[in-house]
């Protein structure tokens, strides 16, 4: 077993029931998932009954009350599954919804919404984004009046991952105290939903919502009323954080099935691996990979440790986005046309991968933070504390 100066024999012993996990549970059902549009509910169960959905719940709400890094290592495992949409629903439901429960969430919230979320029986999603209001939370134009026991909400939310499947959505809207955030039941009547049709993670949900005086209780207010859009901004970093692992992760694994190609796959009287030029590509790639690993890990065992790492977070999804990117492009090349067939994961992972550099916030916005912070010294201050 390797030794890391991150994680302890307890850690590593984790990452190999999960490995052994995905192996049984997972990778043989991919290509059904994917076809099917959707992931079986089946095997989110599974992962509730084996703790992995509640890593860092509290036991007393039926979680494992584990250390971030188990967290960290769930992701980078889902990355190696080589399905983002399977590594989609697991991270939106656990690292999106359910952060925001555990953190900002009333004992009666966290019983109704956390418990079944942790064993799999509820699955969660996070509606921010908007068709007028993506990137620019700020403009959010749902609304929640109150009407005595409830809040009435009305408006729309899109690209919303588990929104067509899942069962509740916790949801930014506005209200007369500002932007804030309500848990809404997504079989409630005045909910609508549309499932997106798109260019890759074909297996996780996509959705836009509608809200048509969808009636929400009281009870169901995330945290302090008018305090939503804090509550994004310190949940994002735990979401951009969590792309970067599952980023470092499937780029080892593209790694590995190119190698594994390249030592079986013979051109001119040799194996293709032993060509100079792909060996050198080979090289400069796993060596960016692990550089860019090096500084996750670093920032993973920082978070955990209860730093506020608002720019290393935003240059970790920034920069693992875009080597994910280059990664996968060059090790498709090497598949030769073969690359480009269904037959190989690698044409699947390809369009997966397009997505990364948007989602969390484009790496455009991740510039602008990375820049604020750099050259004028902005200072970002945690929500929850």
């Amino acid at each position: 077993m390797k030794k890391s100066i991150f994680f302890t024999e307890e850690h590593e012993l984790f990452r190999e029931t999960l490995q052994d996990f995905f192996k049984a549970e997972v990778l043989p059902y991919v290509n059904q998932w994917e076809e099917a549009g959707k992931v079986d509910r089946t095997v989110l169960k599974k992962m509730g009954e084996m703790g992995f959905l509640g890593l860092e719940v509290p036991e007393e709400f039926g979680g494992m009350g584990a250390d971030y890094l188990y967290s960290a290592i769930l992701n980078e495992e889902l990355g190696r599954t080589g399905c983002g949409g399977f590594a989609t629903v697991i991270a939106g439901h656990s690292y999106l919804a359910m952060n925001y429960l555990i953190h900002a969430g009333s004992d009666f919230l966290k019983n109704k919404y956390l418990v079944p979320s942790a064993q799999g029986e509820l699955i969660g999603s996070l509606g921010m984004t908007e068709p007028f209001a993506g990137s620019d939370l700020r403009a959010i134009r749902s609304t929640a009046e109150r009407q005595g026991d409830y809040f009435v909400v009305n408006g729309s939310k899109t690209f919303i991952s588990n929104g067509y499947y899942g069962n509740y959505c916790v949801t930014a809207v506005r209200t007369e105290r500002g932007i804030s955030m309500l848990v809404i039941d997504l079989d409630a009547d005045g909910v609508s939903r549309t499932k997106l049709d798109k260019v890759g993670i074909r297996c996780s949900d996509t959705a836009e919502l509608a809200f048509d005086g969808v009636k929400v209780p009281v009870e169901n207010l995330l945290g302090e009323e008018g305090k939503g859009f804090y509550y994004m901004m310190e949940s994002l970093q735990v979401e951009r954080l969590s792309l970067a692992q599952a980023n470092v992760g499937l780029m080892e694994h593209v790694l590995d099935i190119t190698l594994q190609y390249m030592s079986e796959r013979s051109a001119f009287g040799k194996t293709i691996n032993q060509f100079q030029a792909l060996r050198h590509s080979i090289a400069d790639m796993a060596t960016d990979i692990e550089a860019w690993k090096a500084f996750l890990h670093l920032t993973n065992y920082r978070l955990a440790e209860g730093e506020h790492v608002v720019k290393e977070c935003s240059m970790l999804k920034l920069k693992t986005s875009d080597l994910l990117n280059e990664v996968v492009y060059k090790c498709l090349q090497m598949f030769g046309g073969y690359g480009f067939m269904e037959e190989y994961p690698i044409g699947r992972i390809y369009r997966d991968v397009r997505v990364m550099p948007i989602y969390g916030g484009t790496s455009e916005i991740m510039k602008e933070i990375i820049a604020k912070m750099v050259i004028d010294n902005k200072k970002y201050q945690r929500a929850y504390d």
